[in-house]
């Protein structure tokens, strides 16, 4: 598989998703930040929503030594739960059933002033309209409101973040969006985001990917207790991560690896998200990224119909050992 100039690989970014986890300790939070800032990340994704506000809170007191224009920040509204909560809290019998969506314009703009105040800053970078699934015509009002404050400066760009592409595509088709956050969505697994990419590239659109490793089956193998989309994986998704990592296997790459470049590497991608839980984490995933991998692995993936050739030519090119 030839490949011509290799172009510049995207930016690795810090996604504090686990870092809003009420169960883990500030410091130990804030010692994950610190270590992404001294490693040299500086682009930080968070939201409302992580641990109902803990994440933005343990971001905001990390990142204050900064001068602010030294780094990306980016945040979210329209869904949010209490404070210092899970997905699961006390009370709910389903993931997810008390959190809280809602994306009018008053509880827009609230939303933005209060991650201002729990990040210590009077700017935004970008706010992502987040987890828009069911909420598309709700989301246009939010939009709107979201223009008004880029107007008023404190608001730069304005996309969305979403595990799905169908309606990101829907709403890059009925509002100026400049960017979008995918998770999940283009990985060795699910490429089911690839059209939408292809789009981004040919709009020139900003694209950020996140859940490289799909919740964490493709973080390594074996995993005694694998998960894909935030549940446990079935036999299918089990049996199709041992064959793409026995394929990593024969050329000496971790499955993480392939799978953090691979994800990476589609060219309309601007910056792929990271989400360490610990140091130890952290520095694993920058070895990854950094890891060599021959040509041929990319090959094999395509000959195996794990991607299709052109997408496996992309990460060829992208990440050329």
């Amino acid at each position: 598989m030839a490949h011509s100039s290799v172009r510049t690989r995207p930016r690795l970014g810090l996604g504090c998703a686990s870092l809003g986890s009420p169960d883990l300790h500030d410091r130990d939070a804030e010692a994950v930040i610190a270590a992404a800032i001294e490693r040299g990340i500086r682009f930080f994704d968070v939201a409302p929503l992580y641990g109902g506000g803990l994440a933005e809170e343990r971001l905001g007191r990390a990142l204050a030594a900064l001068p602010r224009d030294d780094f990306v920040l980016c945040t979210k509204t329209g869904v949010t739960r209490a404070y210092a909560t899970t997905a699961l809290p006390a009370g709910a019998t389903r993931r997810r059933e008390l959190d809280r969506w809602d994306y009018g314009a008053q509880a827009t703009r609230a939303s933005v002033m209060t991650s201002l105040a729990r990040l210590r800053v009077e700017r935004l970078d970008v706010v992502h309209l987040h987890d828009v699934e069911d909420h598309v015509q709700a989301c246009l009002e939010a939009h709107a409101e979201l223009a008004r404050l880029r107007e008023q400066g404190v608001v730069g760009a304005i996309g969305i973040g979403s595990n799905l592409a169908a309606p990101v595509r829907t709403l890059i088709d009925r509002a100026p969006f400049t960017t979008f956050l995918l998770a999940g969505c283009y990985t060795l697994l699910d490429q089911s985001g690839a059209a939408l990419l292809d789009t981004a590239q040919q709009r020139r659109m900003h694209a950020v990917i996140g859940g490289v490793f799909n919740s964490g089956v493709l973080a390594q193998w074996p995993n005694p207790a694998p998960s894909f989309g935030y549940l446990p994986a079935d036999a299918d998704i089990r049996a199709r991560t041992a064959r793409i990592a026995a394929i990593c296997a024969r050329y000496d790459v971790p499955l993480g690896a392939a799978a953090l470049q691979f994800a990476a590497s589609h060219p309309a991608v601007e910056t792929v998200l990271i989400g360490p839980r610990t140091v130890e984490e952290l520095d694993t995933n920058l070895a990854l990224y950094a890891h060599a991998i021959p040509a041929p692995l990319w090959d094999a993936l395509a000959q195996a119909d794990v991607v299709p050739a052109e997408r496996a030519a992309a990460a060829q090119e992208a990440f050329a050992a």
